[in-house]
């Protein structure tokens, strides 16, 4: 499985307000998923969720989350440190979706690696 960006969310504080303005501008879909305020958003190119933003944000981030889809979180985790990025907290666990941690590249970029279960990448179109 190749590397790709496979996953990215829209966070934010009023989700009517962000789904309107992205269903008028992109003529995206949402279909409601999981959680209250949470919706999966058809049209984007790739799997994409729009969301209630955390708050307070863990790491103070705003704006898009990007996930990439990898074959192995461990090694990937290792690799980052080694080109000099560093992990964001520790990895958890997501039940039918996968494993996951967020990282910072060397320009203080934050995004998520995931090692995302068969069932899910099958869904995504990745596997």
């Amino acid at each position: 499985m190749p590397n790709k960006l496979a996953h990215f969310a829209i966070e934010a504080d009023d989700v009517d307000r962000a789904r309107a303005f992205y269903e008028q501008v992109f003529g995206w879909t949402f279909q409601p998923w999981g959680p209250p305020g949470f919706y999966l958003i058809r049209g984007a190119g790739v799997h994409a969720a729009l969301q209630k933003r955390m708050a307070p944000a863990p790491t103070g981030w705003k704006g898009f989350e990007c996930s990439f889809a990898v074959h192995d979180l461990d090694a990937a985790t290792k690799s980052i440190g080694a080109a000099g990025g560093r992990i964001l907290g520790s990895s958890h666990a997501i039940p039918t979706v996968g494993r996951l941690v967020q990282f910072e590249d060397t320009e203080s970029n934050q995004a998520i690696i995931i090692q995302y279960e068969t069932e899910r990448l099958k869904e995504m179109g990745l596997g």
